[in-house]
């Protein structure tokens, strides 16, 4: 696909691959400080990956225009779960999918470094 062609994705196929992204790097997190036992690495990714952390993550985060029309997209695609949680945690998802997709991995940095602070309260 090209550069254009992501940008007319829905935003659950940008969230499906966002989350996969984001979750491959918290796993990749969590190794790096040490823990390998698999039930205190499970636990410990799950802090960083829940709704609930991601909710929290997307209200903490400013997003340029181009990401905050990704971010609506995401939202707003028609989920079963309606939460607010769930809702804003697939378009934080999309936002990460869309960078993932167009290879902005210094932005995917910042914005996946600033994720770890505000789940650790730095």
């Amino acid at each position: 696909m090209k550069e254009n062609d992501y940008k007319l994705l829905n935003g659950a196929v940008l969230a499906f691959i966002g989350d996969a992204y984001y979750e491959e790097r918290i796993r990749r997190y969590c190794l790096d400080k040490g823990i390998t036992n698999l039930g205190k690495l499970h636990d410990e990714c799950v802090k960083y990956v829940s709704r609930t952390s991601q909710y929290k993550i997307i209200q903490s985060l400013i997003l340029d225009e181009e990401e905050m029309e990704i971010f609506k997209r995401g939202r707003n695609h028609n989920y079963k779960d309606s939460s607010v949680e769930y809702i804003n945690a697939s378009g934080f998802e999309a936002v990460i999918g869309y960078l993932y997709l167009l290879e902005r991995f210094e932005r995917l940095d910042e914005i996946i470094n600033k994720a770890i602070d505000i789940i650790n309260n730095k």
